[in-house]
């Protein structure tokens, strides 16, 4: 250790303490046996001791080393200041003093037991001692595929697996389920929406004209639904109920996220496009290092409270920052690796082999990002960056058009941006007409650099306000501070002054450290508000009104440079220039249509340090940690302890996605069976841990985690399959014989296996919320089946601290696919949130399932099963050319799939004479058989 300006006092002293420290009271070497251990003994093993049930043992110096529950060390050998044996025991915190409900330890015992520490804590026969225990949880060991049961090239590995279990309780497969069956089945699990009546017939026809053509008729239909636009939309609506996707914040004001709905449209089109799962997992962590920057929406998919609902008290913006932390945590958690993560966050794991320190390790990996929007990185050739070139082209034809007229403005929404002739200032002033103006950032630009901000702070650029003008809240510092948002520089006419007097309104100037040539001049009020919300009636443009620009050169010469109002009036403008401004407003506006859009997708800040935060608070920060995954599965990244953002989550999700990865895979296998066969081989799919459920069929999860990762099975697969492929499992699954078996059930089968976990038959369940109402909509004919774009509206504007309100929940606007509907937290659709459509406020990897009367109403009696019951009967009519008996059979065909039977017809037919059809339609949409997967 390098000693600075050494004084020989100083050194004396230092050394003087040092070997203090290793002696004991009476002047003699710390010694275990006779100073340390009587005192653990006597006051701390009877709870701390072999048979403790308190998280901590104190009998072993590696268990002290390591720490308890709280995942704080006991002790740290050397560093009195960073053990926590020496704040509970000196009462620093009273809910954790020790020894509880007795005095503190006499002052003597504490000060032994630091010099002990702080002499390296010997502990004789216990200094090489390791207290590592590795986890025997299965879902930590690692992915070994194992041998099937049963050989053959024309055996599917699912149905091996399956049939030996089977064997072993004495029951078999069910058999085979009719076709109609089959086409609802792989209909609704593959797409979401149930078949069209002719889709229905045609398979019927083709799997019955030969018993030998079963399986090529039968494997068509699954290669024609894996293919279809619609797969994407139903699986990425699994993935977003994991990560509790919506476009509001959930809290307080319920803010909607602007343009969040492009991250819904990157998992369709993932899903569509087989994207290789570790390629999706690794874009969704570190998609804006890929080109991929609209993945990086999965990382704030969680709620939070927007900085203006959290106020300025500094604890409590400590703590919503570590609040949204958490948020990101439980998303991976859950999603990725299938742990609570979240429950380290106070202390170690209670189950599983996961610390606080894993917890706050994992945080720093993401300590980058932050809730917001930006503008999301993309690879040269989408749309949006083509048509971006070629806007940009005819903006800046133009704007040079424009230069030769002198000054004008622009303005996009957000900001206004005002162009000047090339001029080289040391000084400008900006004067508003307003007499109270707030901006958020000032940005002045030149021709040599147009990236470079000459009015940042950062260039010696010093910003003034008239103190007698300036609000006490918006000092003159925050115009170039580079931080966006509410906190921004304000300024008003003192009060019972005249606001027509130019020294009495709003102002302010910027002196530059050196004269500098500008040409434009960048204005907002609150840019960030107007990036990441909409739908606000009071959302904060750039409303600070007209203004002077006056400009001082070198010599302290002031001259009016622009003059808004004059610009804006077009009467004193040339009629050509009047007609650039118009064309200039129209391919502004194009840019805002078709170009990359901002959205809340995340924004990238500058990592602070991470701390170990004791039970969970921002107050209490203990030990400074790097970023790593969890240690357990040796997650330590092979990066630099203070690595920029992006390097962080690159390495952890390069960690996450390596194939010897013991839970990934496996989580990811386990999901795809559980909505294929409605539950998981690990029930609880998001719970991999001691808490969650063992696997029903162990060696099939793990043969099924090595498959996704390295495929090996191509019986009945048209191309060879690829590594990570979501569809291979997927098709392998929906090709087995045990989804293609009957639903029926039989005593012998309930009375061993009730639930069907051993899938003696193919396990009914009902739809989820979205295939009621998507099938509703194609049956009568109205649903729009455009794939992607921005979600149909079924709320109101409102203003920022009010509810939103449902306006319309079934015209015309909201004929698409339910996934496109708005998703709103903490509101009711009014309709469907009935049929346990999720909230988004937690995980769920599995939907409940609740039978209610609210059900069966809104089947009967809501707006929109009204009307489109209408429009059915009304197809139904024409398709039959106004035979009831015809029209009838029509409804069961477009609803159902199948004809009514005898008694149905008759029955029906009655109800129609006596009513209308459409109350036929709304009874068979009120039916099991059409709530049902069979």
């Amino acid at each position: 250790m390098g000693i600075v300006n050494w004084k020989p006092q100083v050194g004396l002293a230092v050394l003087a303490l040092v070997l203090t420290l290793h002696l004991s009271s009476d002047g003699q070497e710390i010694d275990f046996k006779r100073d340390i251990a009587p005192i653990l003994e006597s006051r701390c093993w009877s709870c701390h001791g072999e048979d403790e049930e308190s998280g901590l043992r104190l009998d072993r110096r590696p268990n002290m080393i390591r720490g308890g529950d709280s995942g704080l060390p006991t002790i740290v050998p050397g560093e009195p200041e960073r053990s926590y044996l020496l704040d509970v025991i000196n009462h620093v915190d009273e809910d954790m003093a020790m020894p509880p409900d007795e005095d503190k330890l006499p002052a003597e015992e504490i000060e032994l037991l630091t010099r002990w520490i702080q002499s390296g804590a010997n502990w004789p026969g216990q200094m090489e001692a390791v207290a590592e225990e590795k986890s025997d949880h299965w879902s930590f060991q690692p992915v070994v595929r194992p041998e099937l049961p049963i050989g053959g090239e024309d055996v599917n590995p699912v149905d091996a697996f399956l049939a030996k279990r089977l064997a072993e309780n004495e029951l078999t497969f069910s058999q085979s389920a009719d076709p109609r069956t089959l086409i609802r089945r792989a209909s609704i699990v593959l797409t979401g929406i149930a078949p069209t009546a002719e889709e229905t017939e045609e398979f019927v026809v083709a799997f019955s004209k030969d018993p030998a053509n079963e399986e090529a008729a039968y494997a068509a239909l699954v290669e024609r639904l894996l293919a279809s636009p619609h797969f994407g939309e139903r699986w990425a609506q699994h993935w977003l109920d994991v990560i509790r996707w919506a476009e509001t914040n959930g809290s307080e004001s319920n803010m909607y996220r602007k343009n969040a709905w492009i991250y819904r449209d990157y998992v369709i089109r993932a899903f569509n496009d087989d994207k290789p799962y570790d390629d999706f997992l690794f874009e969704q962590i570190a998609g804006d290092t890929v080109g991929q920057g609209e993945a990086t929406g999965y990382l704030v998919s969680g709620s939070h409270v927007p900085a203006s609902t959290v106020g300025s008290e500094p604890t409590a913006q400590r703590q919503a920052r570590a609040d949204r932390m958490d948020e990101v945590l439980q998303t991976v958690g859950a999603s990725a690796l299938g742990m609570t993560i979240g429950c380290a966050r106070c202390h170690n794991h209670k189950f599983d082999p996961i610390s606080i320190g894993d917890y706050y390790a994992m945080s720093a990996v993401f300590q980058g990002v932050e809730f917001g929007s930006r503008f999301p990185e993309l690879q040269d050739d989408h749309p949006q960056k083509l048509r971006e070139i070629e806007l940009t082209k005819k903006l800046e034809d133009v704007r040079s058009e424009l230069a030769e007229f002198g000054a004008w403005e622009e303005n996009w929404q957000g900001f206004r941006d005002l162009h000047v002739p090339p001029t080289t200032v040391k000084k400008i002033r900006v004067t508003f007409l307003k007499k109270f103006v707030r901006l958020d950032e000032v940005e002045i630009f030149g021709p040599a650099d147009p990236a470079k901000n000459l009015a940042s702070v950062d260039y010696g650029t010093k910003p003034f306000t008239p103190p007698e003008l300036e609000h006490p809240n918006g000092k003159a510092e925050k115009l170039n501070d580079g931080i966006r948002g509410v906190k921004g520089w304000r300024s008003q006419t003192p009060k019972g002054g005249n606001a027509k007097d130019s020294k009495k309104r709003p102002t302010f100037e910027l002196e530059f450290a050196e004269p500098v040539e500008i040409s434009r001049i960048n204005l907002s009020t609150n840019i960030d508000d107007y990036y990441e919300t909409d739908y606000l009636t009071e959302t904060n443009l750039a409303n600070f009104g007209n203004y002077t620009l006056e400009v001082a050169d070198a010599n302290g010469q002031w001259s009016t440079l622009a003059v808004t109002s004059e610009l804006q009036n077009a009467k004193k403008q040339p009629a050509d220039r009047t007609a650039l401004m118009k064309k200039l407003n129209w391919f502004i506006q194009q840019m805002q249509a078709d170009g990359p859009q901002s959205a809340f997708v995340a924004k990238f800040v500058e990592p602070t340090k991470t701390h170990i935060l004791g039970r969970g608070s921002p107050e209490n920060k203990r030990d400074e940690v790097f970023a790593a995954g969890l240690a357990e599965l040796d997650g330590k990244l092979d990066i630099d302890p203070y690595a920029p953002g992006h390097e962080r989550r690159k390495a952890f999700a390069q960690w996450l996605i390596q194939p010897t990865h013991p839970l990934t895979a496996r989580v990811e296998a386990n999901r795809i069976w559980h909505h294929v066969f409605g539950s998981g081989l690990v029930t609880t799919t998001s719970d991999f841990g001691a808490a969650g459920t063992l696997p029903t069929h162990p060696a099939l999860l793990d043969w099924l985690a090595a498959e996704l990762v390295q495929p090996t099975y191509t019986s009945k697969n048209p191309d060879e399959p690829a590594a990570w492929s979501p569809k291979h499992i997927i098709r392998m699954l929906v090709m087995s014989k045990a989804f293609r078996q009957s639903g029926l059930p039989n005593e012998k089968g309930l009375a061993v296996d009730a639930d069907a976990f051993l899938l003696w038959r193919y396990p009914p369940k009902r739809v989820e919320a979205e295939v009621i109402r998507d099938s509703i909509l194609q049956a009568s004919g109205s649903l729009v089946r455009t794939v992607g774009g921005e979600s149909y509206r079924i709320h109101n504007v409102k203003k920022r601290y009010a509810q939103w309100e449902v306006l319309d929940n079934h015209g015309k606007e909201t004929w698409r696919r339910m996934i496109y509907q708005e998703r709103m937290r903490r509101v009711d659709d009014q309709m469907f949130t009935a049929f346990d459509f999720p909230d988004c406020g937690q995980v769920r990897a599995k939907r409940p399932i609740s039978t209610t009367p609210l059900q069966a109403l809104n089947l009967m009696n809501s707006n929109f099963v009204m009307e489109q019951s209408k429009l059915i009967a009304e197809r139904a009519e024409k398709d039959a050319a106004g035979d009831e008996a015809k029209s009838v059979e029509r409804c069961f065909e477009l609803l159902l799939g199948r004809a009514p039977s005898a008694d149905e017809r008759s029955t029906c037919v009655e109800i129609a004479k006596q009513n209308d059809l459409s109350l036929v339609c709304r009874a068979l949409i009120n039916s099991n058989e059409f709530a049902f997967i069979p």
